[in-house]
């Protein structure tokens, strides 16, 4: 392995890396593209969408709905199991992996953040930044407006309420909302 490693691949390792980087703005230039034939999908079929899908998600489980308009970075860090439904003008910032389990349902205007930046104002100053994976499991239920901070995992079956920061993991079976999001015993209303 050489010693030398691209930007891409710092990202993608969840290290400090440059996103001005040549392959990297490239990436998003090519997600750029396939977003504007995305987002033109809005009436078309939930197949031919999900066709859509899968040639730029690294998963799209059968089922996977994702209602244009819907925005993210690469594209290529994101997984979606089967019958995962986002509803429109969703937004992931995928530099690392953002993970979607089975059946989970996630309401309109959600946004999913792993990008990360340093805390050091001398390192902020640089450029560099860094990602934090995101987790999702399966069953979950996420109301519409929520965000969700770079490396949180979210349990399964686990119901976050609308409108809620997400800034720490939620159990499974779990209720989690406000701001910044607090988990509730099992069953409580979001």
């Amino acid at each position: 392995m050489s010693p030398f490693r691209t930007e891409k691949e710092k990202m993608l390792a969840g290290e400090l890396y440059r996103a001005d980087d040549a392959e990297l703005a490239a990436d998003r230039s090519a997600a750029g593209a396939w977003m504007v034939r995305y987002n033109a999908a809005l009436s078309a079929s939930d197949a031919y969408r999900l066709a859509l899908l899968r040639e730029l998600l690294a998963e799209a489980g059968d089922g996977a709905v994702i209602r244009p308009p819907f925005h993210c970075d690469y594209g290529y860090n994101i997984r979606l199991g089967p019958d995962v439904f986002f509803n429109f003008n969703c937004v992931v910032l995928d530099v690392v992996a953002v993970t979607v389990g089975t059946r989970t349902q996630i309401g309109p205007a959600v946004q999913i953040y792993t990008a990360d930046h340093p805390r050091d104002p001398s390192v902020r100053q640089t450029g560099a930044e860094f990602g934090r994976p995101i987790r999702i499991g399966q069953d979950v239920w996420i109301g519409g407006g929520t965000i969700i901070l770079p490396g949180v995992t979210i349990g399964d079956n686990a119901v976050i309420g609308a409108g809620s920061v997400v800034t720490r993991d939620v159990p499974a079976g779990s209720t989690a909302r406000g701001n910044p999001a607090r988990a509730t015993a099992t069953g409580s209303r979001a």
